[in-house]
């Protein structure tokens, strides 16, 4: 540690051991004072007591009710010297990310919590980058769902709360289909209603983009494959669990159980063939509940949700949502700790409920209240219960693209299963290498 250099000492005036002396003292004094909150040369270790006001980082709040905004200002309204600054990023994920990874690598303390899409975590974890929930930073997460408490965790130590979370639901035609499948089986034995009726029988999200990777992981996961080992880099899918699931999904496509035109379906055109009433079941997230119900829908009051289908009963939905970590570069740690407490509160995660962002604590989807306004949070808290994180791996991007690409090339013919499965091991070995 570099030291000013004191010109009021002169060696001809003091004796050489009261100058050494004096020099000692100096720089004992100088790094204690500048590393007395460091407790460690690593990022995680400092300023573990600082307190101040703080900056909140997340994409653009686009809910009905400002839900970041009544947070912040509930928050702010009882700690006037612990002050919350909303720093809004564009509504772009990838935008987002950038923004994220440029602040992170140039070390800037001038994002004290941020709010990672779920994926990202494992990531920022892995290179330093957020600070770790354990010891004196750890919270008590007893009281909420454990799926996106596994989103927020890597290598058996968490690191962020969960904020909100989400799962796929299964939205299909009650007026044709009474009762909702509970297998892929089940499901695709129904399709002949759907060809009775002039419409597709199933679809989700098939485009090669990250829509891809959620329902290829769901269909994979809901037979029993997984994608990556507990250190989230071992590549796992080789397997036959993970053949069957995804050779249920190229089958259906080839076979015309889901529809030709489903290829180039992400969410808005999945969403807008189901309202339309071309679609007998869909995949879609919780959002597009209000699409359907809207007064322009051809199944307003026709249709329902449920948990998605697995190979023996309920599947295994891939997680959403946020998770709110405490960057590694902040100075007010203390102060960030207490304001991630505050988010997974029952008081804010009913401010995060209330604003149609699915709650990470359970008890929120028995509330009458809320069932009355968002009629499928029992569906979805049954869907969350069974989820599974996307693979948590400090190397997701190069995973998700191993994943999207191998199962496009065989929706669309271009290889077999068995191809693609080794094509997705071979992928996420590469990633981790």
């Amino acid at each position: 540690m570099a030291l000013k250099k004191v010109s009021s000492l002169r060696s001809s005036l003091v004796p050489r051991a009261a100058l050494a002396a004096a020099s000692v003292a100096l720089l004992t004094a100088t790094f204690t004072s500048a590393c007395s909150s460091d407790n460690g040369g690593s990022p995680t270790s400092q300023n573990l007591t600082g307190r101040g006001p703080i900056t909140y980082v997340e994409g653009k709040d686009t809910t009905e009710t400002g839900v970041v905004k009544q947070l912040i200002e509930r928050w702010n309204a009882s700690h006037p010297d612990e002050q919350v600054t909303f720093k809004e990023q564009s509504n772009d994920a990838s935008q987002q990310y950038d923004d994220l990874v440029e602040h992170m690598r140039s070390k800037q303390s001038t994002y004290d919590v941020v709010a990672l899409d779920v994926p990202w975590t494992a990531e920022f974890a892995a290179k330093g980058w957020i600070q770790p929930l354990k010891d004196s930073f750890a919270i008590d997460t007893s009281t909420l769902l454990s799926p996106p408490v596994a989103s927020a965790t890597y290598n058996n130590t968490l690191y962020a709360a969960p904020r909100n979370t989400n799962g796929g639901l299964l939205f299909y035609r009650k007026d044709l289909v009474p009762n909702p499948p509970k297998t892929w089986g089940e499901m695709l034995g129904q399709c002949q209603v759907a060809r009775d009726n002039n419409i597709g029988c199933y679809a989700g999200q098939f485009a090669p983009y990250e829509g891809l990777t959620v329902n290829t992981s769901e269909v994979i996961n809901g037979f029993g494959g997984t994608f990556v080992g507990a250190d989230g880099k071992t590549p796992t899918v080789d397997s036959p669990q993970a053949r069957a699931g995804l050779n249920t999904l190229v089958t259906a496509y080839n076979n015309g159980d889901i529809p030709k035109e489903a290829i180039t379906f992400k969410e808005p055109e999945s969403a807008n063939a189901f309202t339309q009433g071309k679609l007998m079941f869909l995949r879609a997230w919780p959002s597009t509940f209000g699409d359907a119900g809207a007064e322009s829908s051809q199944v307003k009051d026709k249709f329902a949700v449920a948990p998605l289908p697995g190979e023996n009963g309920v599947g295994a939905s891939t997680l959403g949502g946020y998770n709110a970590a405490i960057s590694a570069f902040s100075k007010n740690k203390a102060t960030a700790l207490d304001f991630l407490r505050f988010l997974i509160s029952e008081d804010a995660q009913h401010i995060i409920a209330s604003g149609a962002l699915p709650s990470v604590r359970a008890s929120l989807y028995d509330d009458p209240a809320l069932i009355a306004k968002m009629p499928y949070l029992p569906a979805l808290k049954e869907s969350i219960a069974s989820a599974v994180p996307r693979p948590v791996t400090p190397f997701y991007p190069a995973v998700s693209k191993a994943i999207q690409d191998n199962a496009y090339a065989a929706l669309t013919g271009n290889k077999s299963v068995d191809d693609a499965i080794v094509g997705m091991q071979k992928g996420i070995e590469t990633a981790g290498s």
